[in-house]
């Protein structure tokens, strides 16, 4: 995500000379170049002229710390204009009603069905609510399917109306179904279509007029760039949709939709989908957005994730393992559990600051962890408890039944000793230092 676009502007930033203050002259070339990676990036183009303006407004006679070199400042301005250019702040849903009716728009293969999914799931794990999805694409089975699908999986009732032909008094069957269960969010699903057609407009404004949603959410396939953000002003214009969600922002995508589709339609992104898997759907944050493009990570989100997953009394049980030197592959097989649950790992890697450009060029499969996992699952219950016992034989043993050879089997024995002794050293307050001494000893062997 963005890699293009952050690589370019590093670039950009170097290209920035001088001491003291930024001028219109050493300033010229390194806004030229930014603008060109917005371009490139499929930014439009009105759009990348008017940010590149305001940054050298803002940039130009600014005084540069003795501490600060122009690059850095530049850095600065840059990161404020891009999160003030995708909306400055988060922008939550507004649910007042009862129960609260949540609208999905967008075209077809957009990813509306999967992100009500999504939707339902973290407003039912996160906020405690009782959603009830609502079948509305009545011209594809596989839409009412697939609905059923995420229903059954995130444990979130579906209404269906075999062989009804009319989404309006489906949605507002729904409703009705909706008061009588207790369900306080109703999130209604909506045909698309391969592009923009009168009559599926008409049908979507009609939904709307019949059902008065508390918020009308336009759903796009944030790969289709600067197409996206068309297709974003003309349902604004029919529907006054409340907000944006951008999906598929994990693939190969320049981010022109991201960066652009808030100027046009003058509407907040409120989520984006980063995953195929139903808790793959995060609240858009425009300032860490900015900080990762820019290469800064985002570790208030990768911080939100890990409390997500880890619960403080499993916490608690790891810390007097590790006290007591007893903590084993068992343990550690939770703890893998735990971290794969926090979404694609090349993603959360990423939020570490400093760790995208590392990891740049570099392939994180998702699966990374399977043949950790096939070794500890070809061990004994013994043997899982107490690692010592795991003789040549044993580690032969192993090996076999994982699908491995003995030297990988080997090296997770010797990888599981030195993290547990560290571990180790971190819960009892060992001196830090030494910690780290220890480390790079052992990245010298």
């Amino acid at each position: 995500m963005f890699e293009n676009l952050s690589d370019r502007l590093e670039r950009s930033f170097k290209l920035l000379k001088g001491q003291g203050t930024i001028t219109e002259i050493n300033v010229a070339e390194t806004l030229k170049d930014i603008r060109r990676a917005l371009l490139d990036a499929d930014v439009n183009y009105k759009i990348a002229k008017k940010f590149t303006d305001d940054v050298k407004d803002k940039a130009l006679g600014q005084q540069v710390l003795t501490a600060v070199k122009p690059g850095q400042l530049m850095v600065k301005i840059v990161k404020d204009e891009l999160a003030e250019l995708m909306g400055g702040k988060a922008t939550e849903i507004e649910l007042k009603s009862k129960p609260s009716v949540i609208l999905m728009s967008g075209l077809q293969g957009s990813g509306k069905t999967t992100f009500s999914g999504k939707l339902a799931n973290l407003l039912k794990k996160k906020q405690g609510r009782h959603p009830l999805l609502v079948a509305g694409d009545v011209y594809r089975p596989a839409a009412i399917d697939q609905l059923k699908v995420l229903g059954e999986q995130i444990g979130v009732p579906v209404y269906i109306e075999e062989g009804n032909m009319d989404p309006v008094k489906i949605a507002k069957a729904a409703i009705k179904e909706a008061k009588e269960k207790g369900n306080d969010v109703v999130i209604v699903d909506t045909a698309g279509r391969l592009a923009i057609d009168e009559q599926m407009m008409n049908e979507i404004s009609s939904i709307k007029k019949a059902i008065d949603p508390d918020e009308i959410l336009f759903v796009v396939d944030s790969m289709t760039g600067q197409d996206a953000v068309n297709t974003a002003k003309e349902f604004n214009d029919r529907l006054d949709f409340n907000g944006v969600v951008l999906t598929k922002l994990d693939g190969d995508t320049r981010g022109g939709a991201a960066l652009s589709i808030r100027s046009v339609v003058e509407k907040p992104i409120k989520f984006v989908g980063t995953g195929e898997k139903v808790d793959a759907l995060d609240v858009f944050h425009p300032d860490r957005m900015a900080d990762r493009i820019l290469g800064m990570g985002d570790i208030v989100s990768l911080v939100e994730k890990a409390q997500e997953q880890f619960d403080e009394e499993e916490a608690k049980r790891i810390q007097k393992k590790l006290a007591k030197n007893t903590f084993d592959f068992n343990d550690f097989l939770k703890q893998i559990s735990q971290i794969k649950k926090m979404g694609n790992l090349k993603d959360v890697v990423g939020m570490i600051p400093g760790m995208g450009k590392a990891m740049k060029g570099m392939d994180i499969d998702d699966d990374a962890f399977k043949h950790i996992e096939a070794i500890i699952h070809s061990m004994t219950s013994a043997e899982r408890q107490d690692p010592s016992i795991i003789s040549g034989s044993r580690r032969k043993r192993i090996a076999d039944g994982s699908g491995t050879d003995v030297q990988e089997v080997n090296r997770l024995l010797k990888q599981f000793a030195e993290t547990r002794k560290m571990m180790r050293m971190v819960s009892q307050g060992k001196n830090v230092q030494r910690m780290m001494s220890g480390m790079q000893q052992r990245g010298r062997r």
